[in-house]
C-alpha cells in the first residue's frame, strides 16, 4: 500500500516489507537519518575537543615509547613537529572528527538499521540490538588491536628507512596514520557482521562459507594487506588472524540460526 505524506502529520514509515513508500518519502527518511547521525558526530566532536590534550598524549604514547626505549631509531627529541601555522589547528580538528565519528558509531549504526529495517520481516528486525552491540564491540576490538600493534608497526617502518636516518614525524601525518590504522582494523573486524547479516536475509548460506573456507583465507589475507596502512607483517597478521577466526564464528552463527529456523518450521507444520 502507499502511505500518504503530508506536512504536519505523522511521518510515513514502512512497517512491513509489503508496505511501499514513494521516492520523496524515501528521501525524507534518508535525510532524517543522516541529520540524526550528523548531530551525534557533532556532539562527539565537541566531547573530543574538550579532552583534546589527554587524547593527543594517548595517541603519541606508542611513538614516544619506542623512541625512548630504542635509541638506534634516531628519533629527534622524541616528539612530533608542526611545519605550518595552521597545522596545529587542522590536527586538533582531525582528531576531534575521528573521535566524534567513533563516539557516534552506535547512533550511526542505529540510523542505518532503522533505514534498512522496513525491508525486513518481523523476525529479522529482532536482531537490531545484537547487530549494533556486536558492530560497536568489534570496531572497538579492532581499534584496540591497531593501537596495540602501533608501536611495532612504527618500529618496523622506522627501521625499514635505513640505518642512521633521522626520524622527524609531522604531527598531521602521524595522526592521519594512526587514524587510518584504527579505522582499517575497526572496519576489517566488521566483516563478520556483514556475513551474519547476509545469512539472516538469505543471500548466502553457512554451507557456502564452510565449503569455501580456503578461498576465504586467501581473500581475507589480501584484504588485510590492502587496507593495512603500515604494510608491515606484524599488523598484517594482527588483522588477518582475527578476521579469519571471526569468519568461522559467523559461519557457526549462521548454522545455529538455520537450525533454529528449521525446528520452528517443523513445529509449525
Amino acid at each position: 500500500m502507499k502511505l500518504p505524506f503530508r506536512r504536519g502529520k505523522e511521518r510515513p514509515v514502512a512497517r512491513t516489507p509489503d508496505d511501499q513508500m514513494t521516492l520523496m518519502e524515501h528521501l525524507g527518511e534518508l535525510r532524517m537519518r543522516v541529520l540524526r547521525a550528523t548531530l551525534a558526530v557533532v556532539v562527539g566532536f565537541i566531547l573530543v575537543m574538550a579532552f583534546y590534550g589527554s587524547i593527543l598524549n594517548f595517541l603519541k604514547e606508542p611513538y614516544e615509547r619506542i623512541c625512548s626505549q630504542d635509541l638506534t631509531l634516531h628519533c629527534q627529541n622524541n616528539g612530533l613537529f608542526i611545519l605550518g601555522p595552521l597545522e596545529g589547528f587542522s590536527t586538533r580538528v582531525s582528531i576531534s572528527a575521528y573521535g566524534g565519528i567513533i563516539l557516534a558509531l552506535p547512533v550511526i549504526l542505529w540510523q542505518i538499521w532503522r533505514f534498512v529495517v522496513p525491508g525486513l520481516h518481523k523476525k529479522e528486525k529482532q536482531y537490531a540490538v545484537p547487530f549494533i552491540v556486536s558492530s560497536v564491540a568489534l570496531f572497538a576490538l579492532g581499534g584496540y588491536i591497531a593501537y596495540w600493534t602501533l608501536d611495532k608497526a612504527l618500529q618496523f617502518l622506522i627501521q625499514f628507512s635505513g640505518p642512521g636516518v633521522q626520524q622527524t614525524f609531522q604531527i598531521s601525518k602521524y595522526i592521519s596514520f594512526v587514524g587510518l590504522m584504527i579505522g582499517a582494523f575497526g572496519v576489517g573486524l566488521e566483516f563478520p557482521v556483514l556475513l551474519v547479516f547476509l545469512q539472516l536475509v538469505g543471500v548466502i548460506k553457512y554451507q557456502t562459507l564452510f565449503r569455501q573456507w580456503r578461498y576465504a583465507i586467501v581473500i581475507i589475507v589480501i584484504i588485510a594487506a590492502v587496507i593495512t596502512p603500515s604494510g608491515d607483517p606484524i599488523s598484517l597478521a594482527a588483522l588477518s588472524i582475527p578476521m579469519l577466526v571471526l569468519y568461522f564464528v559467523a559461519a557457526l552463527i549462521g548454522l545455529f540460526v538455520q537450525r533454529r529456523r528449521d525446528r520452528a518450521a517443523a513445529q509449525a507444520a
